[in-house]
C-alpha cells in the first residue's frame, strides 16, 4: 500500500514555501498520496526522504517505452482505476500481426498496409503503434528473415513474437538497436530471455500460466536485474482476460509490485466483427497493447476512435489551436467568423463554411475549450477577447473589409464588440448549420 499523506509529511522540509505549486508542505503531501503530485516537485526534500519516498511517489504502474525515435510507444505510469478519477496516462499500443510463414513481398505489403492505417480524428491524426512479427513456422531463420523484413518497410516499433531463445537471439541481432518488445519469457526459457532483454536493453513480455504463476515468474526477472516488463496473464478467452486486466490493475494500485507494469492482450477470434468488439473490451479495460490480426482500416478505425474518447482527460475538453483557419481559398472580400476553440465547435463551423462554397476565415477564440454558450456564460467568450483575437491575429492583413460574424446565440455580444473592435459585427444564424443561406442573404462586401 501507499504512504499517506500523513506519513509523507513527516519526511518533508516543512517550510510552506510553496516552490512545489501547492501551499502548504501537508497539501503537497496529500498531493503525492493521493498520486497527483510527484517527489520531484518539490526542491529541498532531503536525499534521505528522497530514498525513503522514492517507491511511494512513483506511479503504481511502472512506465515502459519500446522502439526508438519518433515513433517510440510510451506505456504505464498509470494511477487511477477509474478515468474519472483523474485521467488514464497513456493510450493503449495497437500491433497488427505479421507471420513469418508469409513470403518476402508478401511480409512488405503487409506492413505498407499497416503503415496506411493513420486516420484524421478531430484534426489530430492518430495510427496504430506496433508490428507484430509472429514465429508461427517455428523456424528461426524464417523468424529473423520476416524481422528484417519488417524492420526495413516500417518506422513503427516491433514486437518479437516468439518463445524460441535462438531464434529470439538470431532476431535481435538485426533489430537489437531498435529496442523491439521481446514476447515472451515464459517459465521455461524467463532465464535466457531476460538475459538476452538485459543485453540489448529491450522490453520484455512475462507470461504467466494464471495471475499466481504471473506474479512469481515477474519477482525472478525482476531478481535477474530487469524491470523493463509488460505483463500477459496468459488468457485468451474475453471473460478471463476482461478478469485477469481488472484484477492487474487492482493489485498494482494497492502497490503489489510484481503486478506494477504494463500488460498487453491479445485478439484471437477470427469473427473481424467479434474481433474488434473483444479488443474494445481490452482498451476499455486497462490493457497497455492490444495485439490484432487485421489490418483491415474498417475494423481499426473504430479503435483508434474509442481510444481517442478513453484517453482524453475527462477535465478537459478536446480544443484546437486559436489562430486564423483558411477553409476554401479564401481571399481580401471572404467573410470572417467568430467561434469558440471547442474542437466539436470548431469542426461544426468549418463543414457548414465548406458547404457553403463560399471561402472562408475562421477565427476560434480561445474560450478552454467549452462552446459558444458555455464559454458565454462562464465569462470566456466575451466581446474583450473577441476584439483582442481580431487585433492580434493578423486577419485585419488579410481582409480589405471590416466586418465579422458572430453565433446568432450569442447576439448580445455584438454592441460591446463593435464599439471595441471597429469592426462591423453581423450576427449570424445560431446554429452553423444555417451558414449557407445566411451567407445568401446578408453577405456583401
Amino acid at each position: 500500500m501507499g504512504l499517506t499523506g500523513l506519513e509523507i509529511f513527516k519526511q518533508l522540509p516543512k517550510t510552506n514555501c510553496k516552490d512545489c505549486g501547492h501551499p502548504t508542505c501537508l497539501a503537497f503531501a496529500m498531493a503525492m498520496a493521493a498520486g497527483k503530485a510527484g517527489l520531484d516537485q518539490c526542491p529541498h526534500v532531503s536525499e534521505a526522504a528522497k530514498e525513503a519516498l522514492g517507491a511511494a511517489s512513483a506511479p503504481p504502474v511502472a512506465l515502459v517505452k519500446i522502439g526508438t525515435g519518433e515513433k517510440e510507444l510510451t506505456l504505464g505510469n498509470e494511477t487511477v482505476l477509474f478515468r474519472h478519477d483523474k485521467r488514464f496516462e497513456h493510450p493503449t499500443g495497437i500491433a497488427i500481426t505479421v507471420s513469418d510463414t508469409a513470403g518476402k513481398e508478401e511480409i512488405a505489403a503487409r506492413v505498407g498496409q499497416i503503415n496506411k492505417l493513420v486516420f484524421d480524428r478531430v484534426g489530430q491524426l492518430h495510427s496504430v503503434n506496433l508490428v507484430a512479427v509472429t514465429n508461427d513456422s517455428g523456424d528461426a531463420d524464417k523468424f529473423v528473415a520476416a524481422v528484417k523484413v519488417a524492420a526495413e518497410n516500417t518506422a513503427y516499433p516491433l514486437i518479437l513474437i516468439t518463445e524460441d531463445t535462438a531464434a529470439m537471439e538470431k532476431a535481435l541481432e538485426v533489430v537489437g538497436s531498435k529496442k523491439p518488445l521481446l514476447c515472451g519469457a515464459t517459465a521455461a526459457n524467463y532465464e535466457g530471455m531476460t538475459a538476452l532483454a538485459k543485453k540489448y536493453e529491450a522490453p520484455m513480455v512475462v507470461k504467466g500460466a494464471d495471475l499466481n504463476g504471473l506474479a512469481e515468474l515477474v519477482e525472478k526477472v525482476v531478481a535477474l536485474g530487469h524491470k523493463q516488463l509488460i505483463l500477459d496473464s496468459g488468457a485468451r478467452e474475453v471473460h478471463k482476460v476482461l478478469a485477469d486486466q481488472t484484477q492487474i490493475r487492482r493489485q498494482a494500485l494497492k502497490r503489489f509490485r510484481p503486478f506494477g507494469y504494463p500488460t498487453i492482450t491479445f485478439v484471437t477470434n477470427e469473427d473481424p466483427v467479434q474481433a474488434v468488439a473483444d479488443a474494445a473490451v481490452y482498451i476499455c479495460k486497462y490493457a497497455g497493447i492490444v495485439v490484432l490480426q487485421t489490418a483491415d482500416p474498417a475494423d481499426i478505425l473504430p479503435l483508434i476512435t474509442l481510444r481517442l474518447n478513453i484517453y482524453t482527460d475527462p477535465q478537459k475538453p478536446i480544443a484546437v489551436e486559436s489562430k486564423i483557419y483558411e477553409i476554401g481559398n479564401p481571399g481580401p472580400d471572404s467573410p470572417v467568423y467568430i467561434t469558440t476553440n471547442f474542437s466539436l465547435t470548431y469542426f461544426c463551423v468549418a463543414g457548414d463554411v465548406e458547404a457553403s462554397r463560399v471561402p472562408g476565415y475562421i477565427l476560434p477564440v480561445d474560450t478552454d475549450g467549452i462552446s459558444v454558450l458555455t464559454g458565454w456564460a462562464a465569462g470566456k467568450f466575451t466581446p474583450e477577447k473577441i476584439a483582442e483575437m481580431l487585433k492580434n491575429s493578423g486577419i485585419a492583413e488579410k481582409v480589405s473589409h471590416r466586418k465579422v460574424i458572430i453565433p446568432g446565440g450569442v447576439a448580445v455580444l455584438s454592441g460591446k464588440l463593435q464599439e471595441l473592435s471597429g469592426w462591423e459585427v453581423l450576427v449570424g444564424p445560431r446554429e452553423s448549420s444555417g451558414i449557407p443561406s445566411f451567407l445568401k442573404q446578408r453577405w456583401n462586401v
